[in-house]
């Protein structure tokens, strides 16, 4: 997440004065300290809402179940999901230490507490040690588990001198109580090219390596191989190597690329390296590399390494406005996980009525037949699965087709979220497209296929879904078109 974002925007991160344990929960007392016990309210799906305000203060952090998340980062432990994420809260004050949130099936999720209860010391000395005054908050975390052992690793920076820092936390339960190790990776802007030792994400491959990828603005994204057995640098100090950047703007490489995750897709037998492109508050979108090994090269959609001065696709989720609402922006920086073959893509969404609040979205993921992750156009909702006819399929469609690019001009870039806004679409019973007889479709579960009047053919995902916008039952589909854009349907 760029420094810039977090000292423009109001709801700005600071310590509370209160006093907190580190592991706030209805689980076990594990360190046998005093706990807080948080009663979740009752849950209805359709209470969750866009805007939060009646509970956003902290005095209502136990209601805050999917408010208040930003940069999410999910792992499923038993049958359970915990998500982490940043310090962060709608117009109030709140703590530093990492929130804490689990659920037992991605939609209803119960605050559980902090990582932390208060700015690990080590992250922060190396930071006062260098003349920098900690941001009074944690940024950005990743969680792993390792054997019976948790890692959580955090970003914690200053704003001048720009000093960053990622450091590693380690438990025995993914609520802690967690123990501070080590700093992995540093940095300070002194007007070099160099990266930012924020935004980790840790990938441990088939083999047992582990990789570190970490990085936002200056120099790009990089890889550290990390001592599988201490979840540090494999060679200390080590900061590693640049596997992804972006093109030129005004004679510049682009710096507005950060929040990298990655995964490791062993069906496909290939690794996925999810990236944050643009602004928080602008065009904060998603885009995504492969390659055949952890350390790269990732290549885009048209077969060019993402490490090439050029701005790379395909992108997969992005700023999006269906018919009857205002839309949703800020829809990056994700975490992808998986339950078995299912994949996941969770993110923070920030609704265009108010760009403030903070809301948590999990989306499934796909697979095209040419091995690229789409995502659903509408949030995880747990909806069952039944078969859907052509009968079904037939009538009109809310069609986005995620088509942004960038405009030449890096102050043309950053002035506004554009919404990429649904139009309709009308598969005909008569298996015509919006009418006309010279473009069709076909469907074969689960794939519908538009065929063109210039011969190409686009395929696209369908299944049933919640329409979030409306709170009731829905169809959804999701795919690339033959030129690598990603395109949503909801009907």
């Amino acid at each position: 997440m760029l420094y810039l974002k977090y000292t423009s925007i109001v709801c700005v991160l600071f310590v509370v004065a209160i006093c907190i344990t580190s592991c706030s929960n209805d689980d076990p007392d594990t360190d046998g300290t005093d706990t807080v016990i948080v009663t979740p309210p009752a849950f209805n799906i359709d209470n969750i809402n866009d805007t939060y305000a009646d509970v956003a203060p902290f005095s209502n952090y136990a209601k805050w179940g999917p408010y208040n998340v930003h940069d999410p980062s999910i792992i499923k432990d038993g049958d359970t999901y915990y998500c982490y994420s940043t310090d962060v809260g709608f117009g109030t004050e709140v703590p530093p230490g990492i929130q804490i949130r689990k659920s037992k099936d991605l939609v209803e999720w119960q605050y559980v507490g902090w990582v932390f209860d208060g700015l690990p010391k080590k992250g922060s000395d190396f930071i006062k040690a260098n003349g920098g005054t900690p941001f009074n908050a944690l940024w950005a975390p990743y969680i792993l588990k390792v054997g019976s052992e948790y890692r959580l690793y955090y970003s914690l920076s200053s704003a001048k001198p720009r000093l960053s820092v990622i450091g590693l936390a380690t438990a025995s339960n993914p609520i802690g109580p967690w123990t501070e190790k080590e700093i992995v990776v540093t940095s300070l802007d002194n007007n070099t090219i160099q990266t930012n030792a924020i935004d980790p994400t840790v990938l441990v491959t088939p083999g047992g390596e582990h990789w570190l990828y970490y990085g936002s603005a200056w120099d790009g994204i990089y890889i550290v191989k990390l001592n599988a057995a201490t979840g540090l640098p494999a060679s200390s100090g080590d900061k590693g190597k640049r596997i992804a950047q972006r093109g030129f703007t005004n004679g510049t490489v682009n710096g507005n690329l950060e929040g990298p995750e990655i995964i490791y897709n062993s069906t496909l037998k290939k690794y996925f390296l999810f990236v944050a492109y643009d602004w928080l508050s602008t065009k904060y979108n998603v885009r995504v590399g492969k390659s055949d090994a952890p350390e790269g090269p990732f290549y885009d959609f048209d077969g060019v390494d993402l490490n090439i001065e050029q701005d790379h696709g395909p992108m997969i989720i992005a700023p999006y406005q269906f018919k009857g609402h205002g839309g949703w922006q800020g829809t990056s920086h994700c975490s992808v996980f998986n339950d078995g073959e299912q994949y996941y893509i969770a993110h923070q969404g920030r609704p265009g009525v108010n760009f403030y609040f903070m809301d948590l979205h999990v989306r499934k993921l796909f697979w095209t037949s040419d091995g690229w992750p789409i995502a659903s156009p509408q949030r995880y909702a747990a909806t069952e699965q039944t078969p859907i006819t052509e009968e079904n399929l037939a009538g009109t469609w809310e069609m986005i087709t995620l088509g942004y690019n960038v405009v030449p001009g890096y102050s043309a870039e950053q002035t506004s979220p554009d919404m990429q806004v649904a139009v309709n679409f009308i598969l005909g019973s008569d298996k015509t497209i919006d009418g006309n007889a010279n473009d069709t479709w076909s469907y074969r579960a689960p794939w519908i296929r538009f065929h063109w009047h210039d011969a190409t053919t686009d395929s696209v995902y369908v299944e049933r879904g919640r329409d979030w916008e409306n709170k009731k039952a829905c169809l959804v589909f999701t795919g690339l078109n033959t030129e690598g854009t990603a395109v949503w349907g909801k009907k």
